[in-house]
């Protein structure tokens, strides 16, 4: 399969948002589904802009080896990503084409934990 499909939605994932392998994989009907998405984000080509830090796999989970795993953290965390542990916080964060207010930046919880 030619990756570029999976690259150009990558593309359009918003900065301090994530999406994972398998929902890629879904919304694009990637024959090999989360783990084709995968291999494309492990064989990104560098200088070309693709995003590959905000594919994270289901469930929020950072599952990336070293060295690209801090490499990822510290990417995200500097777009305002929040992660505990090895996972972000879906809710919050996550993104889907088409999905209504998908773009929308994650709005802050008050000290109750409901959001404002």
């Amino acid at each position: 399969m030619a990756w570029e499909p999976i690259y150009r939605l990558v593309k359009k994932i918003p900065r301090g948002r994530v999406t994972t392998y398998g929902d890629l994989a879904r919304v694009l009907r990637v024959r090999g589904g989360a783990r084709v998405v995968g291999y494309a984000m492990a064989g990104c080509p560098d200088g070309q802009g693709i995003p590959w830090h905000r594919v994270v796999g289901a469930g929020g989970r950072l599952i990336i080896n070293e060295p690209h795993a801090s490499k990822q953290r510290r990417l995200l965390e500097t777009e305002g990503v929040i992660i505990r542990g090895n996972r972000v916080d879906m809710s919050l964060y996550f993104w889907l084409p088409g999905r209504k207010g998908a773009a929308a930046r994650p709005r802050n919880r008050n000290k109750s934990g409901s959001r404002d």
